[in-house]
């Protein structure tokens, strides 16, 4: 990170801890920091726009005439903020956010996205005037590099996620890892791109910068906007992440306030996908289940666990984890490629799991898996693993070979013991496996490159027909012998005890699956 940003950065940083005696949270903080940022980048838009003709200037937030009830006094942006102190600081932000959020209820513009049902969580008007005057106000946004402003808030939003660590694997991966992934998958000027739990935009934002970085000097105009126009965006489900994703592309100069969002808020497995990409990168989120929130009658929250009923699914499971395996394998192209980050239990799951690893070895080209060790997320003591597939022609018949006629696998896991602070994961780390699986460094995954792999150490080749044809059909493959100290660790009473249960209760979501599709109503337990 360059000096500039990382003075940025602490500058913000610190100034959340300031916020913490108000009860406001990081991720609230960065929350407030995107509404703010965006209000003082139209100002600089007008400002830059003022010598223009009118129908010439750029207009990023709505005209005075058409905020609501236009007879009483509203805050109508960034100067008016500036000379507000007080009440009527606090007062004229609150309703300046209501206001925008009023502008575009569809959430059809990215401004409409990032002000949607936006609330002011500074409740004093001191730190709210130092955040506004002495912190934002003397930045320039609009004209500072992206590395700055974009790389400073992607900084901010890793902090964030580590300051918050319950549940922040959900929404964050590690930047080494990204990166890595992004590199073997060298994405081009051609490509469509999506994410379909794209969290805070991470994978998109690098997928970008390896385009341009590989490719800017030799891309035109036209296929530059392609990426402000749809040909790369993401899918989330929580509004305020969506948020933070939709102001970090902008930051990255990625997309338009005033244009389409480039971030879809909504369940992604809700519904088979009506626009597919060429390149699927994705972190799905931790945890097997999927679920709606429900809020009863007497103001309690529960949760019920759903099902996708959908045709383009080989089978309907709760597992979220397989729900989004069958997604992404159908947001693919024709000449699609994938790379999807993906829990241990995805491996090994039996019921349904197993007829889904089938299907996915049968039907398309699952060339490469990455063996993560734990310790990477923020999400304590997850091991994942990275599952590189390529879309394939349809089987003419169930007799035909699977299209997965290998799978390489790169054991990364056994003798790596990383943690986030004191061992982080660090590029180096993956250098091997991208260079002996992938050929990065080279100019393109040549022939020759490719006939170079060797099964040796920590990279096996296993037969992608006689893994489908198992009963299991187990992936929970390509590991090197642990020494004893992790055998012994591994085959404690506590880690036996906890497989099991987690068997039982896959088992028992299968059997009460099928006797729901059965339409056969279990008896409660004596």
């Amino acid at each position: 990170m360059k000096l500039e940003a990382r003075r940025l950065v602490d500058r913000l940083w610190n100034y959340c801890n300031v916020l913490r005696d108000d009860g406001v949270s990081s991720l609230e903080y960065l929350e407030q920091l995107s509404f703010l940022v965006f209000l003082k980048m139209a100002a600089e838009i007008e400002e830059a726009d003022k010598d223009l003709p009118e129908d010439r200037r750029r207009r990023v937030l709505p005209n005075p005439e058409d905020v609501p009830d236009p007879e009483k006094q509203h805050v109508r942006g960034w100067a008016d903020l500036l000379d507000l102190t007080g009440s009527a600081l606090e007062e004229g932000y609150t309703q300046l956010l209501t206001d925008l959020g009023k502008q575009d209820k569809g959430q059809n513009t990215t401004l409409g996205l990032i002000f949607h049902r936006a609330r002011n969580r500074l409740q004093n008007p001191a730190n709210l005037r130092r955040l506004i005057v002495d912190l934002i106000d003397k930045e320039r946004w609009l004209g500072a590099s992206k590395d700055i402003k974009g790389d400073a808030y992607e900084a901010l939003i890793a902090r964030s996620a580590e300051d918050t660590k319950a549940g922040a694997g959900q929404y964050f991966t590690p930047r080494v890892l990204i990166e890595s992934i992004v590199r073997c998958m060298r994405p081009a000027p051609e490509d469509i791109i999506t994410d379909p739990a794209c969290g805070t935009g991470g994978f998109l934002l690098a997928a970008h910068d390896y385009i341009v970085r590989e490719h800017g000097k030799d891309m035109s105009t036209e296929e530059s906007a392609r990426f402000d126009d749809g040909a790369i965006w993401g899918t989330e489900l929580v509004p305020a992440t969506a948020r933070l994703a939709a102001m970090n592309l902008l930051l990255h100069k990625i997309g338009r306030p005033d244009g389409k969002p480039l971030i879809h808020v909504e369940d992604a497995l809700a519904k088979p996908p009506s626009k597919r990409a060429s390149l699927v990168l994705a972190n799905p989120p931790f945890g097997k289940k999927s679920s709606i929130v429900i809020t009863n009658v007497d103001g309690s929250v529960s949760r019920e666990d759903t099902s996708y009923h959908r045709k383009d699914f080989w089978e309907t499971t709760t597992n979220k984890q397989f729900n989004f395996v069958q997604h992404i394998a159908n947001l693919l192209t024709d000449n699609g490629r994938a790379a999807v980050i993906l829990p241990d239990n995805v491996l090994f799951e039996g019921g349904r799991g197993t007829s889904i690893r089938r299907e996915l070895l049968k039907r398309y080209n699952f060339h490469t898996m990455l063996r993560l060790p734990a310790g990477i997320f923020y999400a304590g003591g997850v091991k994942a693993n990275v599952l590189f597939f390529d879309a394939a022609p349809p089987r003419r018949s169930d007799d035909e070979p699977p299209h997965t006629q290998q799978l390489w696998v790169y054991d990364l896991r056994t003798g790596n013991r990383f943690t986030l602070k004191q061992n982080p994961l660090l590029p180096g780390h993956l250098e091997d496996f991208e260079k002996r699986v992938f050929g990065v460094g080279e100019c393109e995954e040549t022939a020759e490159a490719i006939a170079r792999r060797m099964p040796e150490g920590r990279l096996q080749v296993f037969d992608g027909a006689e893994l489908a044809s198992t009963k299991d059909v187990n992936l929970d493959i390509g590991l090197i012998e642990p020494d004893d100290e992790d055998a012994a660790e591994a085959k404690s009473l506590t880690e036996l005890t906890l497989a099991l249960s987690a068997d039982l209760r896959g088992a028992l979501l299968e059997l009460e699956q099928l006797a729901a599709d059965l339409d056969v109503e279990l008896s409660p337990p004596a």
